[in-house]
């Protein structure tokens, strides 16, 4: 089959790129590595700088995009489908609900093409929208179940939501990871960290994440904590569109030196960051299912995660959870767990379990070509 993905950034897209480049990423060389699919990867040339037109046995076709933030995801998927109204397709599959609002348009012009969405979050819970963006993604919610010939929800909350919501039943097929293990610390000297002596948090600097909470709840934690037992907190990251957002994060943790801003990281380094944490903490307001959550417990790492069902579901009993925008509840589980090293070690045990009997990138792309090949028959 020859499948084409659009709505993402691109793939292998650093500090550009987020959960649905990841998923893209995951699934495609999976698709390619089968060896009867060619995959057909959608990119914004800003995002890739300096990269091939194949990847991973994946072509890469490069569009330009209006560099905006309510302008970019729109543009550059509607020149995308421009473009995939030519290319043979046997399969067009629409990541995201803002993309999921063009996906008639292949559905109407081109009767042999299937068409696939994926619905990875409510993107109009995410602070960063006005009040137009947020009605148009909300459009976006209606459009990804009633466009498509299928629409895949990456967790059971957005399935049951739509189901409620929309009246529509779309198929459950989760995010994903692979299973780390890394030895090796040398990158973290330079860092200033020592092994299990840092709390972390990995992704975009977004409102919707939380972090102002994570900064207050650890300033809690300072005054009630001795120094030397206190770990750090490190903050792994780069804004997308929300500079302001960052300075005020920064502004907030000014003159406390044991929070530290590591910007953006990839590769061996951020394996490490990932592998040598005491505790992986996520405090977020909205997701879809949050790979980085996922990634984190395929490090073994022990997560907390703020009560919204969508992370609740990921650790899928693995973790520990503090009420959603409660920064007193967040710095008291924080003060419960790090003086639990048992509980820590059970949870730390349990995360892998999780990702391999629930979260696997392999078996989460052979769902995904079944129902390719269901609606093609």
């Amino acid at each position: 089959m020859r499948i084409a993905m659009i709505g993402q950034k691109g793939i292998q897209t650093g500090e550009r790129g987020g959960g649905v480049e990841k998923h893209v990423e995951a699934i495609g060389k999976r698709l390619v590595k089968h060896g009867t699919h060619d995959v057909f990867v959608y990119a914004r040339r800003k995002a890739m700088p300096g990269k091939g037109t194949k990847i991973e046995g994946m072509h890469i076709v490069y569009l330009p995009a209006i560099y905006t933030k309510n302008l970019e995801t729109i543009t550059h998927t509607f020149l995308s489908t421009l473009h995939a109204l030519f290319g043979s397709y046997d399969i067009i599959h629409y990541h995201g609900v803002g993309p999921a609002t063009l996906a008639w348009i292949p559905r109407l012009l081109l009767r042999r093409t299937h068409i696939v969405v994926t619905f990875h979050s409510q993107d109009r819970f995410h602070a960063k929208w006005s009040l137009l963006a947020r009605i148009y993604l909300y459009f976006g919610e209606w459009a990804a179940v009633h466009f498509p010939h299928v629409c895949i929800a990456v967790s059971h909350t957005l399935q049951v939501f739509c189901r409620e919501r929309f009246f529509r039943e779309v198929v459950y097929i989760p995010n994903g990871a692979e299973v780390h293990k890394v030895a090796s610390h040398d990158h973290l000297t330079e860092f200033g960290l020592e092994t299990g002596g840092y709390l972390l948090n990995v992704g975009r600097i977004v409102a919707h994440k939380g972090l102002h909470d994570l900064i207050s709840a650890y300033a809690l934690l300072s005054r009630t904590m001795e120094k030397k037992t206190l770990p750090k907190l490190v903050i792994v990251g780069a804004p997308s569109f929300t500079d302001a957002y960052f300075r005020d994060l920064k502004r907030q943790a000014a003159g406390n030196s044991d929070i530290r801003f590591l910007g953006f990281q990839k590769g061996e380094k951020l394996a490490q960051i990932f592998a040598h944490a005491k505790l992986y903490v996520h405090p977020s307001e909205a997701e879809g299912l949050p790979l980085v959550v996922l990634e984190a417990m395929s490090y073994g790492l022990p997560v907390l995660v703020s009560d919204i069902p969508e992370n609740l579901e990921a650790i899928h009993h693995a973790g520990f959870s503090f009420e959603k925008r409660n920064v007193d509840d967040l710095a008291r589980r924080l003060q419960e767990l790090l003086s639990d090293e048992d509980a820590l070690a059970l949870a730390s045990a349990r995360s892998l379990e999780t990702v391999m009997a629930y979260f696997n990138w392999d078996m989460i792309a052979q769902h995904t070509m079944e129902v390719y090949r269901t609606i093609r028959h």
